[in-house]
């Protein structure tokens, strides 16, 4: 098990203006930032991260928007990782989320739902690994 994960504040959350209090709320959770990046995917970036999600009919929507406009790219540490911050941001949908968890505050729906979590340990360091070089990474 590994004490890291991967977060992105998705595009929807950026452009409302959502990005502080949502790192706010992470890092008042207990977790640290281990490296951070604001950027932007192109279409073929956001193609290859949800490379996984190719054959889904939801596919084509999903790289449209992680590419509509800029997101933050988080490495995060703290003890059970990648299950305590799927905790933290809740149900994929908001409507579903728990009270106080990140979507339940800051998502709009099932497609904008404000955050991206790592769902294993593996994808964390696939995630993070992606995004970050070796130099980036504390």
């Amino acid at each position: 098990m590994s004490n890291r994960t991967f977060t992105m504040v998705k595009p929807d959350a950026t452009s409302k203006g959502y990005s502080g209090a949502i790192i706010d709320q992470i890092v008042k959770a207990g977790f640290s930032i281990k490296a951070l990046k604001w950027t932007k995917l192109t279409k073929e970036q956001a193609g290859l991260f949800y490379d996984i999600h190719r054959e889904r009919g939801f596919f084509g929507e999903l790289v449209e928007f992680m590419s509509s406009g800029p997101i933050i790219a988080a490495i995060l540490e703290k003890e059970n990782a990648v299950e305590d911050f799927r905790t933290l941001i809740g149900a994929t949908n908001p409507a579903n989320a728990a009270e106080g968890t990140i979507r339940k505050n800051f998502a709009s729906s099932i497609g904008e739902n404000a955050v991206h979590g790592s769902d294993s340990d593996e994808n964390a360091k696939i995630e993070g690994d992606f995004f970050f070089s070796k130099l980036e990474i504390f």
